[in-house]
């Protein structure tokens, strides 16, 4: 009588996790590897896994297949539309067993777990490095790539794109070239404007897949995200604290730098923030 396999008898040597099967073992060492077994064959793009290639084609040929009987909306995948569902019945079936904070999507459990347990699976090839969320690496490895090769001859500032200097300029120029032509203020990039005009709209086109939540802004939308994943991938290089906003981090650096940029106009005391500022200002100013 041939002898059962104990559950999880794989082990990923890497990163220690254990699989019950040998195939799921091999499809995670895909993390740690980076291997992209499966390529499409129209824009050359590769995946870890042959359905995320069967997801992706969608992309292309705009298919659409699976439809919310709610709202109507439709999506490319069953996983997607479940996961849209749960914004309408407000289900959170992933709850996590250490801090009991529920999720609507079971990857962003797994990532929420790692700020109790401290892994950091995703590994930089080239410094060692290692991060908690894989997006947080890609970014890092900018550092790497030199990817801020756009520099400010007035301040230093370095940016990735040309196009995103060329508007940072215009802030020591003065120029503001972009109107709104609801209250006429000026902008110094039409991207600016744009986000500026979503005031008077009132629209919030970026929706938070996880709790239903919309915003103006893409980029208030990704921060937000940070609330339901745990992730802060913004990491002070002295102490090692992390932090889900990048101006957060700039805070928390001039604890270690002593660097005070906001002073006081009435005394010349100075202040690491403009709140602290701010505060000062109303002991001077007499009622």
């Amino acid at each position: 009588m041939s002898q059962e396999k104990p559950q999880s008898a794989y082990h990923c040597n890497v990163c220690n996790k254990s699989f019950a099967q040998k195939c799921n073992l091999n499809i995670h060492e895909r993390i740690h590897t980076g291997e992209k077994p499966f390529q499409c064959d129209i824009c050359d793009k590769s995946f870890s896994l042959n359905s995320n290639l069967t997801k992706h084609k969608r992309i292309h040929t705009g298919e659409r297949p699976f439809r919310c009987d709610i709202c109507g909306k439709s999506f490319p995948d069953a996983n997607t539309r479940t996961t849209h569902i749960r914004i309408h019945t407000g289900e959170r079936p992933f709850c996590c067993d250490i801090c009991g904070k529920s999720f609507s999507v079971n990857s962003t459990l797994t990532t929420h777990k790692r700020t109790h347990t401290g892994e950091r699976p995703f590994h930089c090839e080239i410094c060692g490095k290692s991060f908690s969320v894989n997006s947080s690496l890609i970014t890092h490895k900018r550092i790497h790539m030199g990817a801020n090769q756009y520099h400010c001859d007035i301040c230093g500032r370095s940016f990735s794109l040309n196009s995103q200097m060329t508007v940072h300029k215009r802030i020591h120029a003065g120029e503001k070239p972009f109107d709104c032509d609801i209250c006429g203020r000026s902008f110094s990039g039409s991207s600016h404007l744009n986000r500026h005009t979503l005031i008077h709209t009132g629209a919030k086109p970026f929706h938070c897949d996880i709790c239903g939540k919309s915003f103006s802004q893409r980029s208030i939308l990704t921060i937000h995200k940070r609330v339901h994943t745990g992730e802060k991938p913004f990491l002070c290089d002295t102490c090692g604290k992390s932090f889900s906003e990048k101006s957060h981090l700039t805070r928390h650096k001039m604890i270690h730098t002593g660097e005070k940029p906001y002073p006081c106009d009435v005394c010349g005391k100075s202040f690491s923030r403009n709140s602290d500022l701010t505060r000062h200002i109303s002991i001077h100013i007499k009622v």
